[in-house]
């Protein structure tokens, strides 16, 4: 979330970190809802975010783009077509 802004969606007390898993060394990482992708602190492997965690608010907020800025919703887009062609 941006972060000069207060969501416009929420309140912010459920913007709270999920733990992802690496695929690769096993390291538990923190995402955020408005992440689809985290890099690994163990090995900089990137993570994305699938099914098994919360969707992302990206996913369903009228007011993602505004949210996160343009910059930040692309790259969210570019990740999360990445992980479906996986």
């Amino acid at each position: 979330m941006a972060s000069n802004k207060k969501c416009p969606g929420t309140d912010g007390r459920d913007n709270f970190p999920e733990e992802i898993v690496c695929p690769k060394c096993k390291n538990k990482t923190e995402i955020f809802k408005d992440e689809a992708v985290v890099e690994c602190k163990k090995c900089k492997t990137l993570i994305y975010r699938d099914g098994d965690i919360l969707p992302s608010c990206l996913e369903w907020c009228a007011y993602a783009k505004e949210c996160v800025g343009e910059k930040k919703y692309q790259e969210w887009l570019k990740h999360k077509n990445a992980a479906k062609k996986k």
